[in-house]
């Protein structure tokens, strides 16, 4: 037992000197990782010590090396300021002593001029003495000279028993006795001299203009013929119970004459705008075949179309012709209606192309602006062209529309001028007036029965237009008939026999006219409709 217990304690003995051991072991292990730690922060503690130490000393050094720069910058600075202000000290003393050298020199040069001015002065001075002097004389002299004409004059008047007034009354008579016939001699001897050779260079210029300017003169006529393939086409013409050639007058106010002239019918009228309407119109018809109203209506838009076209190109013939440039177009195109126009039956047209030329050569051979001068005589009858449409004189009329379209005043006075209403103030009027009379005076040119006639046609068709409800009037059978077309809506059947009786009382109160005139109204209604 105490065997056991003393294995049992050397066993326990045993074990707890390994446990010592491994405790030591450990310990020792502690004990020397501790050391190596301390050790360790040891070394980085002095080798962080020493890099604190050496930045340090490079923080030092940069900051010497910094001031030593600095303090090197501000010594130059320092010295480049002194330099600056020195270098300009020393331009600014130049200038200065420049300066100083300058005003000396203008000194100098004002006390010369006072010197001058001063030398001037005495002799001005000098001088006026002198001239009082003078003066003095002269007034002396004069006062001699008076006294010397006074006892002259009194010995005179003893002499010519006349005061000086009487004397000089009695020579300014004697001399105006003389002087009134010899200016009245000579005042007609110089307006003799004007006048004829004014004459004779007026006649050398008019003759020179019309020489140059020969135009041919045709009358106009009333009528116009139109031919047919064959005498058939008259009845086709004429229509199943006149309807063709009631819708044709009715649409052109243009009578139509047929007769047992061969292939032949005659246009009548005194419009020569609407009698060319119906003979473009008609020959369209007879060249297409097909005659019937709305036919017809057709073919007079067309004719009534190709004549506006046919007044533009005119208007642009005559433009040419003339050398007329810079007109209004609307200008123009009442210039082309002119073609459909006469004057105691002498084309309007023609007139105003001949009287621009005429006025254009005598301006010319004067020295004045030719180009106004045609302008003026183109444009001197544009009144005419709306005349029948407008109220006044054409003269009027014209002045008026070229003040609308901005025509020079030298132009529109020339207008106003030409038949005398006004004063002529410019050559260009009075050339104007005078190659109108010249165009107007040539064999042939015109004739005053037929502008009565006209006259008379038209104040008929006014008299029947100035009725409320009347579209259209047309005079034809040389004024012996007047079909008047009125506006359906407005004038009934019953109401018809009354506007024609009203119409023919009026003509018979206003007109004188050979035999009578047969007033036709005619009412037509219509109802259009299209299949769509």
């Amino acid at each position: 037992m105490q065997a056991v217990m003393i294995a049992a304690a050397g066993t326990v003995a045993v074990s707890t000197m390994i446990i010592i051991i491994v405790v030591s072991i450990v310990a020792a292990a502690a004990i020397s990782g501790i050391i190596s730690f301390r050790a360790g922060v040891s070394y980085r503690k002095s080798q962080a010590e020493a890099a604190i130490g050496s930045a340090e000393k490079e923080a030092e050094r940069i900051i010497e090396a910094a001031k030593e720069e600095a303090e090197s910058k501000k010594k130059n600075a320092v010295v480049e300021a002194k330099d600056e202000i020195h270098k300009s000290r020393s331009e600014l003393e130049k200038e200065i002593k420049e300066r100083r050298n300058e005003i000396s020199r203008q000194e100098r040069r004002i006390q010369q001029k006072e010197e001058n001015l001063d030398r001037k002065n005495d002799a001005i001075e000098k001088k006026d003495e002198q001239l009082q002097k003078k003066l003095k004389s002269a007034d002396e002299k004069l006062e001699e000279a008076e006294k010397i004409k006074k006892s002259q004059l009194e010995i005179l008047e003893k002499i010519s028993q006349f005061t000086m007034e009487q004397a000089k009354e009695h020579l300014l008579n004697m001399l105006e006795s003389e002087l009134v016939h010899e200016k009245a001699m000579k005042i007609a001897q110089y307006e003799q001299q004007l006048r004829d050779s004014c004459e004779e260079k007026a006649r050398d210029m008019i003759s020179l203009a019309i020489s140059k300017c020969a135009a041919d003169q045709v009358a106009e006529t009333a009528v116009s013929v139109v031919p047919l393939p064959n005498d058939e086409m008259k009845g086709r013409i004429i229509g199943r119970e006149g309807r063709n050639i009631r819708t044709l007058e009715t649409l052109t106010g243009v009578e139509l004459i047929i007769d047992d002239t061969p292939e032949a019918i005659t246009l009548s009228c005194f419009d020569p705008a609407r009698r060319e309407v119906a003979r473009i119109a008609l020959e369209k018809l007879i060249a297409d075949g097909r005659i019937h109203p709305a036919r017809i209506e057709e073919m007079v838009d067309k004719a009534k179309r190709e004549v506006e076209h046919r007044i533009k190109q005119e208007g642009e013939r005559a433009i040419l012709e003339t050398n007329v440039h810079g007109i209004n177009h609307e200008l123009v195109r009442l210039i082309g209606r002119l073609r459909y126009r006469t004057s105691y039956r002498q084309n309007v047209l023609s007139h105003s192309i001949e009287v621009a030329h005429l006025a254009g050569i005598m301006a010319s051979e004067l020295g004045v602006d030719a180009n106004l001068a045609r302008r003026a005589g183109l444009l001197h009858d544009i009144g005419k062209a709306l005349s029948y449409e407008i109220e006044g004189s054409h003269v009027q009329i014209g002045v008026d529309v070229c003040k609308k379209y901005k025509e020079s005043p030298e132009v529109i006075h020339a207008i106003e001028a030409h038949h005398g209403d006004v004063e002529t103030k410019t050559v260009v009027a009075a050339l104007v007036q005078a190659a109108d009379a010249i165009s107007a005076a040539r064999p042939g040119a015109r004739n005053e029965n037929y502008e009565n006639y006209i006259k008379r046609l038209q104040k008929l068709e006014e008299i029947c237009t100035s009725y409320e409800g009347v579209e259209k009037s047309y005079a034809i059978q040389a004024g012996r008939e007047v079909r008047i077309m009125v506006i359906p809506e407005q004038i009934n059947d019953e109401k018809m026999v009354l506007v024609a009786h009203e119409i023919a009382q009026k003509i018979e109160n206003e007109m004188d006219y050979p035999g009578q005139i047969k007033v036709h109204l005619i009412r037509e209604s219509r109802v259009i409709e299209y299949a769509k």
